[in-house]
């Protein structure tokens, strides 16, 4: 499943502290790319569909308190597979990111 695309990846480490609905995954995606990635409701939905059917994530059954929430709100979790190629992507991008200091450290300006 390595490597993710960089939607999945952070789709995956919007859930990795909490669950979330939809449009506070794609908040929390904005925010960890400082606006660099901002996913749209058919790439959003597209790759939790794919990432569901994976078993990288999964719909919750547990829900805020209903005065402070729309009830039309689906709520994901990663599960201990979508953990596991979470970690497994972020040392794979470590170990390009380390090949690339080094690679440029000694390259030619």
């Amino acid at each position: 499943m390595v490597p993710l695309s960089p939607p999945v990846f952070h789709i995956l480490l919007a859930l990795a502290d909490e669950e979330r609905h939809g449009y506070g995954i794609m908040q929390d995606v904005a925010h960890q790319t400082g606006g660099g990635l901002q996913l749209g409701p058919g790439t959003l939905y597209g790759c939790l569909k794919r990432m569901l059917a994976a078993g990288l994530v999964e719909e919750s059954d547990e829900r805020p308190d209903p005065t402070l929430d729309d009830e039309r709100r689906r709520y994901y979790r990663m599960t201990r597979l979508g953990k596991r190629v979470v970690r497994a992507e972020a040392d794979r991008l470590a170990g390009a990111v380390m090949a690339a200091k080094t690679k440029l450290a000694g390259g030619n300006a």
